[in-house]
């Protein structure tokens, strides 16, 4: 096949007319290609009355391809071969261990089970569908499942989120990880939308999905069951202690995925005492920002959308004094999330269903914190820090989860806000408006302060005076980084700490391909074991 790139889509054009223009772009007739696939699409927001897509495009033809790419010039049309992912087949003595069934640990045991390894998967939350329930219970002013709830069960955090798949590492593992999940049922615009997202109504299906596979593999999935203590002799590991409904019990391994997620503080103090290598790690903590969707799109395109999708954005600004703050997560017509883990702490996050059509947007605004700013700069200083925070904004929403926020006009004028404008917030159970200067640390409010209006001038009206803050905004990624060598084990030979927890990566997709790293690391030991080098 042949890619050719930059063609130019109009935002109101159909797809359909790729073709074509990849003809004229070859210097062949439109009937020469048989077979046609569209590989990137970028919209072009830059001039507000010329919006139009960029594209790639594969593209088959009848005869004399070779010849055709000799003559090419320039750098938009060249061969294509799609990236093909091959998995070795192993035998396992003992079935690895999986610790965690987010993005990382699923594809950790995608590629275990299709090796032939049949992983043992433990997750401390729930299914999809029974998580699905206690989330929404709790959004509506039930009680805290503290297992089982946004953080923790099957599809890990990003189940409950946006469902974007866009980031900023490059790795030919990505392709698989976008393909495996069309393949379970996301939409197939994944593969080549340049900020691909699928949404936490299709995600729940796709993860379900892919649990499906590994267990017909001949990998297991136990859901309910936290790991308590390693079993670690001569400085290896020979085992777990977890527990489940039925008690305590081990299991033997001497492989290990560990892929917790940036949430599980209670598993972070036990390997801590245990004496599992980590480290402090730097972080950043601050607010969800909202918009009225509308404006958004106003202030990215010039005009409502129309056809066009919900806009979105990605700000970041380099203050003069050496601070930063920047977005994250932005979920366009989404809902600011309650998404607590432990019993008396208040954290947000942010959602998108796949439509995108909700009448807010929101985004984390968040600040860049480093070691030396965390109250205590030992191991797991941060975490400490963010459970401070979190249970002071507990305190300051009245005891049941509700959410502190201020309007930004109020916010910068260092005055309690008493109610809404024209921006309402869709945080869940609620929200107590107050002054979030008696929350957050100066270290943070300092800089959110300078932030706004500089990112206002990057983006009309993001420092509009109704735009609310809600907070506070804790779990972006994990304070703690797990120390592992270029062989990704740990120091405890046969322990791989693995994925957004474990502070090797930043999102669903690179947590994806971490997971997919640390299983070929386990497939590699295998194979040492049985018979020699992979």
């Amino acid at each position: 096949m042949i890619l050719i790139r930059n063609l130019r889509l109009g935002a109101e054009e159909k797809i359909e007319a790729l073709p074509q223009r990849a003809a004229k772009k070859l210097r062949v007739s439109p009937e020469q290609i048989i077979e046609w696939k569209l590989i990137k699409k970028s919209l072009d927001a830059r001039k507000k009355d010329d919006l139009h897509y960029v594209c790639a495009v594969a593209v088959s033809l009848r005869g004399g391809e070779a010849a055709l790419l000799r003559r090419a010039k320039g750098g938009d049309v060249s061969a294509y071969e799609p990236p093909v992912y091959a998995i070795p087949r192993v035998r396992a003595e003992k079935p690895p261990v999986v610790v965690g069934f987010g993005p990382a640990g699923m594809f950790a045991a995608l590629v275990l089970a299709r090796a032939g390894a049949m992983p043992v998967v433990i997750e401390r939350g729930q299914d999809a569908l029974t998580r699905r329930r206690a989330v929404e219970a709790f959004r509506g002013g039930g009680p805290l499942d503290t297992e089982n709830n946004v953080q923790f069960g099957e599809g890990g955090a990003g189940t409950f989120s946006d469902g974007k798949l866009n980031t900023g590492i490059h790795d030919s593992r990505l392709h698989f990880v976008l393909e495996e999940f069309a393949a379970h049922g996301a939409p197939e615009s994944i593969l080549y939308e340049a900020r691909p997202h699928i949404g936490t109504d299709i995600l729940v299906d796709v993860v379900q999905s892919l649990r499906r596979e590994i267990v017909s593999l001949g990998g297991k999935v136990l859901f309910g069951t936290r790991l308590e203590r390693l079993r670690i002799e001569d400085g290896a590991l020979r085992g777990v202690e977890v527990r489940d409904s039925a008690g305590l019990r081990r299991l033997d391994c001497d492989r290990l995925i560990l892929a917790i997620g940036h949430s599980a503080r209670d598993t972070f103090e036990t390997l801590h005492s245990q004496g599992v290598p980590m480290e402090p790690k730097p972080f950043s903590m601050g607010v969800r920002i909202e918009h009225r969707q509308a404006d958004i799109d106003r202030a990215q395109y010039g005009r409502e959308r129309g056809s066009l999708p919900a806009a979105d954005y990605s700000l970041n600004v380099h203050l003069p004094d050496g601070g930063s703050a920047y977005t994250f997560c932005m979920c366009p017509g989404g809902e600011v999330f309650a998404a607590a883990s432990e019993e008396g702490g208040v954290v947000t996050n942010g959602m998108s269903y796949s439509r995108r059509d909700g009448e807010n947007a929101n985004a984390a605004l968040l600040v860049t914190l480093h070691t030396e700013d965390f109250p205590d700069r030992d191991a797991l200083g941060g975490m400490r820090w963010q459970r401070q925070i979190e249970r002071a904004a507990y305190a300051l929403g009245g005891g049941d989860y509700r959410a502190p926020a201020q309007r930004v006009e109020d916010f910068l004028a260092g005055r309690a806000s008493t109610g809404p404008g024209t921006v309402q917030p869709s945080y869940r159970p609620g929200v107590v408006w107050c002054d979030l200067h008696t929350l957050l640390p100066p270290r943070i409010t300092g800089v959110l302060e300078r932030a706004l209006p500089a990112l206002g001038k990057k983006l009309r009206g993001f420092d509009a005076p109704d735009a609310v803050l809600t907070g506070p905004e804790t779990r972006s990624s994990s304070p703690v980084r797990i120390l592992r060598g270029r062989d990704l084990s740990s120091e405890i030979t046969g322990l791989y700490p693995c994925g957004e927890g474990a502070g090797y990566a930043g999102g669903i997709s690179s947590a994806a391909v971490d997971g997919m790293r640390c299983a070929e690391a386990v497939l590699r030991a295998l194979a040492i074991d049985a018979a020699g080098p992979l």
